[in-house]
């Protein structure tokens, strides 16, 4: 009975009000972005279950009905368009130092190379390199600020230094 009195109480509102959220939520589904479309969408909904329901029962009703509809819509969106999905979302092509592509600045030209400790290193400082300061770490051990140091390893953009003895 309350079904049948819920359907009597449409209005012209409610209906444009669900078409308007049911849309919203299509764009948001189609064009993602911050959720502004789905909000909106979700929103337009609500406001038309308050002008439509005129008891919390019909309200329920309301409720499950447009959870049914909106869960219709999602599977339907992903069994169709799952297909073209993967090409728009995921990105395919890979960036390879062959191609030219780095993540990091190169510093290899750095190995061996000798610099000054401008700050105490322990384990992390920073070195002037020919007037040029950077980043650096040690293997652990802690070097005083103005010692010469050596580099003997670089990993990425990290740069491993040791103090460079009198000998070597």
């Amino acid at each position: 009975m309350e079904f049948i009195a819920l359907l009597s109480s449409i209005s012209a509102i409610s209906i444009i009000l669900f078409i308007l959220g049911i849309g919203l939520l299509i764009a948001e589904m189609f064009q993602p972005g911050f959720g502004v479309f789905g909000s909106l969408g979700i929103v337009s909904l609500i406001a038309c279950i308050f002008f439509t329901a005129q008891t919390v029962a019909q309200g329920l009703i309301l409720t499950g009905i447009f959870f049914v509809i909106v869960l219709l819509l999602l599977i339907i969106f992903l069994v169709f368009f799952s297909k073209r999905l993967p090409g728009k979302l995921i990105l395919t092509e890979s960036e390879t130092l062959e191609q030219g592509f780095s993540g990091t600045k190169d510093t290899s030209h750095l190995m061996g190379k000798t610099g000054v400790t401008k700050t105490m290193c322990r384990p992390v400082g920073n070195v002037d390199f020919d007037g040029v300061k950077l980043d650096v770490v040690s293997r652990g051990e802690y070097i005083e600020k103005g010692t010469t140091v050596e580099v003997i390893e670089i990993e990425g953009n990290r740069i491993v230094v040791k103090e460079k003895t009198k000998e070597g």
